[in-house]
C-alpha cells in the first residue's frame, strides 16, 4: 500500500505510481500521500483555481449567487469522475486531480470569453482553454522555488489536455504524440471527459430553470428530461416546483452515470487489459455511453444549444463579454506600458522569446488569468473618463 493507497482495489489497467511517466522536473516522493494526491493538492492551493470561483459557467457570476461558476462545476465534475472511477476500479486520485484541473486556463465570460480572445490572438497563435489550462499548470502558476508551474505528473497533464491540434501537439512532445498517433488518453482522463459532460449538461438545465429562459414544458420535447419527469410526477404529485426540478436532474443524473458505468464494464471486459497504456491503444474511447443514451445526451445537448445558451438574455452577455475581452486585448497591444508592471514584466520576458507573438500571448495569460468582475473593473478603469482619479486607476 504505497502512501496509504490500496492497489488491491485498483484493477490493472488503471493507472498507478508504478505505471506512471513520471513529471517534467524530478522530487522525492511524497510522504503519507500519493503522486496523483500530491497533484491535486497543488491544484486546490493554486490561485488559478481560487480564480474559479468567480469565473462564468453560462451566467456571469454576479448575476445571482446560486448559478454555477467554474469553481462549483469543477466540483460536481469531480463527485461525479469519482463515484465512476470507483466502481470502474481506476484511480481516483487521478479522476479527481483531471475534474478540478480541467477548467484552469478558461477565460472570464465562459466560452463567449474564449471565443472572443481566440478571436483576438487568430494572428498570434490562437487561444484555447485546454491548452492554457496546461500552460497554467507548466508555466504561469508561480510557487515554487526549484521549478515553474505545479510540476504535474505525466497522467494529469494528460488529462488536462482534452483536445489538440496536430500543430499544437508537434511542440509538445510525449505529451501531443496521442493526437498525432490517433491513440487515447488514460482510462481516468476518458472518465472526467464524461463526467464533465454530464455535469454541465444537468446543472445548466438547472440554473436555466432558475434563471427563467427555459421552461418544464420546453424540456418535456427531450426524452432524457421527459422520462424522469414522468416518475417523480407519478410518486410525487403534489411536489413543489423546486424539488420537482432537483428530483428529476439527480434522476437524469444517476441515470447517465449508471449507464456510463455499465456499458464501459462490458467494453473493458471484452478486452484483456493488463497495463493502463493497453487503454490508449484504442482507436476510440472505452468509456462512453451505450447508444441509446448517446442519442438521448445528443438531444438534450441541442436543446440547450438551440434553447439556452442561444437566448436572447444569454446572447446580450455574449456581446458585453466580447466588447470588453476585445477593447482590452486591442488597448494592451496598443500600449503595453497600461499593463500591471508583473504583466508588463511577463510579456517583455516573452517578446524576448517570440518577438510580437510573445506580446500577444502575455496579454492572453493576463486576460484569461482574470475574473469576470476584474475584467469589467478592469475594462471600467481603461475606458470609463468618469474614473480618472489616480486611485481609480490603481489595480
Amino acid at each position: 500500500m504505497p502512501n496509504g493507497y490500496d492497489l488491491k482495489n485498483l484493477a490493472p489497467y488503471a493507472s498507478t505510481e508504478s505505471t506512471s511517466r513520471g513529471r517534467l522536473y524530478a522530487e522525492p516522493s511524497p510522504v503519507h500521500r500519493n503522486q496523483y494526491q500530491r497533484d491535486r493538492d497543488r491544484i486546490i492551493h493554486s490561485a488559478a483555481f481560487r480564480r474559479l470561483e468567480y469565473k462564468t459557467q453560462v451566467f456571469v457570476n454576479h448575476e445571482g449567487d446560486l448559478f454555477r461558476t467554474r469553481l462549483t462545476h469543477s466540483l460536481e465534475v469531480s463527485q461525479i469522475a469519482r463515484s465512476i472511477a470507483r466502481e470502474l476500479a481506476l484511480h481516483e486520485d487521478l479522476a479527481e486531480t483531471i475534474a478540478i484541473a480541467h477548467d484552469l486556463g478558461h477565460a472570464p465570460f465562459g466560452h463567449a470569453g474564449q471565443d472572443a480572445l481566440n478571436q483576438c490572438m487568430k494572428n498570434f497563435g490562437g487561444f484555447e482553454h485546454n491548452l492554457q489550462s496546461l500552460r497554467v499548470v507548466d508555466e504561469l502558476e508561480e510557487k515554487y522555488a526549484e521549478f515553474p508551474g505545479l510540476n504535474l505528473t505525466f497522467e494529469a497533464r494528460e488529462g488536462i489536455l482534452k483536445h489538440c491540434s496536430a500543430k499544437d501537439a508537434k511542440e509538445l512532445g510525449e505529451l501531443g504524440a496521442r493526437f498525432l498517433e490517433k491513440n487515447q488518453p488514460s482510462l481516468e482522463a476518458q472518465t472526467c471527459d464524461h463526467a464533465d459532460e454530464i455535469a454541465y449538461n444537468n446543472h445548466d438545465i438547472d440554473d436555466g430553470l432558475r434563471y427563467g429562459l427555459i421552461t418544464m414544458e420546453q424540456l418535456l420535447e427531450t426524452q432524457l428530461f421527459r422520462e424522469q419527469y414522468d416518475t417523480v410526477h407519478a410518486l410525487y404529485p403534489k411536489l413543489n416546483p423546486r424539488r420537482q426540478i432537483h428530483e428529476i436532474i439527480r434522476r437524469m443524473i444517476n441515470r447517465m452515470v449508471v449507464d456510463l458505468i455499465e456499458t464501459s464494464k462490458s467494453n473493458i471486459a471484452a478486452l484483456d487489459l493488463k497495463h493502463p497504456d493497453d487503454a490508449r491503444k484504442h482507436d476510440q474511447y472505452l468509456i462512453h455511453f451505450s447508444d441509446d443514451m448517446q442519442q438521448q445526451n445528443l438531444e438534450l445537448k441541442r436543446f440547450l444549444r438551440k434553447n439556452l445558451y442561444r437566448h436572447y438574455r444569454v446572447h446580450r452577455m455574449t456581446i458585453k463579454a466580447e466588447k470588453v475581452i476585445s477593447e482590452l486585448f486591442d488597448a494592451f497591444m496598443n500600449d503595453i506600458n497600461i499593463l500591471p508592471p508583473e504583466s508588463r514584466q511577463h510579456c517583455d520576458e516573452l517578446k524576448q522569446k517570440l518577438g510580437d507573438t510573445g506580446i500577444a500571448r502575455g496579454i492572453a495569460d493576463y486576460i484569461a488569468g482574470m475574473t469576470d468582475r476584474y475584467a469589467i473593473v478592469e475594462y471600467e478603469r481603461i475606458f470609463n473618463p468618469r474614473q480618472l482619479s489616480f486611485a481609480n486607476l490603481l489595480p
